[in-house]
């Protein structure tokens, strides 16, 4: 099992009901394996922890940039807090090694996807508002994402048009946007690709790059100013 004080002297936080944190690492997978297993999974936590991470950001956006536009404060937000992000400052804990997984999702690399190590992080955030309140959860998050707010004051993140599309997508229209690559050209050692996106079956966007994440990017912005031409 894992070593949960080692992670608590890594988080600066030590929890009062320990299953807390505990159930904020277990994966569903887990659950499906083990459905004698005292706790649930950590997806209700995530779902906290995500709106928390929301407000704080948010709040502290608002405080420290006033001259940006609503435009503007959702594009820092959104490149503050993407997954991308979220994976790395997990990384940094090493969450990864702390996690309960099934044996199929620990034998396709679990413990480094993406979405496995953002959802710890962000469940992590719910639990310890659980346990120690908002005061705690709040100082946990701007401690880890300090250097990164500093970077965005200083006008040095490219906004993460993937994240700003999603977020818009789901709350104009309850869709989530499709990838497609339509397009694949050049040489091995030099390929290029061509994405386009939709939501609800609708064409917004098209964009290309060396790699299927930049065009999907490229793709993402195209869509975004299109539906917002006034950001």
């Amino acid at each position: 099992m894992p070593d949960l004080q080692a992670l608590q002297e890594t988080l600066g936080i030590f929890f009062i009901n320990i299953d807390l944190l505990e159930q904020a690492l277990v994966h569903r997978s887990f659950v499906n394996e083990n459905p004698g297993f005292h706790l649930l999974s950590n997806e209700r936590l995530e779902f906290l922890g995500d709106a928390l991470l929301n407000f704080v950001v948010t709040e502290r956006l608002f405080h420290e940039l006033p001259h940006l536009s609503e435009g503007e404060l959702t594009e820092s937000r959104a490149s503050l807090i993407c997954q991308e992000t979220l994976t790395h400052l997990a990384s940094t804990l090493k969450l990864g090694s702390y996690l309960y997984l099934g044996r199929g999702e620990e034998m396709s690399g679990g413990r480094e996807k993406q979405a496995n190590l953002a959802n710890a992080l962000e469940a992590i955030i719910g639990a310890i508002f659980l346990d120690q309140g908002l005061v705690s959860a709040k100082d946990f998050i701007l401690k880890l994402l300090n250097p990164y707010l500093s970077r965005i004051k200083e006008g040095g993140v490219t906004p993460n048009y993937k994240t700003l599309l999603q977020e818009y997508a789901q709350a104009e229209y309850h869709q989530t946007p499709i990838y497609h690559l339509i397009k694949t050209t050049g040489p091995d050692h030099a390929k290029s690709f061509t994405v386009e996106v939709t939501i609800g079956g609708k064409r917004l966007g098209k964009g290309s790059g060396k790699s299927k994440q930049t065009a999907e990017m490229e793709a993402a912005r195209s869509a975004w100013e299109k539906l917002n031409p006034q950001i």
